[in-house]
């Protein structure tokens, strides 16, 4: 069985998640370019609305490897500091198109 990991950070930040995966055991993931729309996510900078950027990283990892590899991104990147990122997990089903090189 397969879950994806699912991790939201400031932009500028997606590639120490895939690095911190990598590290765990993970063969690596998507980027996704996204913007936040929480009531507290919008600013303002000489008049002008400004959203702040962020990126979606997703991860399909085998279940046996996401605990450490979840741990290990929320270690690198201090998920437990507020303001540094999100990261959950779901299930996968009827996953297809997954290959594994051998070596």
């Amino acid at each position: 069985m397969h879950q994806v990991i699912l991790t939201i950070v400031e932009k500028g930040r997606a590639e120490a998640v895939i690095d911190a995966a990598v590290k765990a055991g993970s063969h690596g993931g998507s980027i996704i370019n996204a913007r936040g729309s929480g009531v507290h996510e919008t600013a303002s900078l000489f008049g002008f609305s400004v959203e702040p950027e962020k990126e979606l990283v997703l991860i399909l990892a085998e279940d046996t490897r996401v605990r450490d590899i979840v741990a290990q991104i929320s270690t690198d990147l201090r998920l437990d500091e507020p303001g540094n990122g999100i990261v959950f997990v779901q299930d996968l089903a009827r996953v297809r198109g997954l290959y594994q090189a051998n070596g």
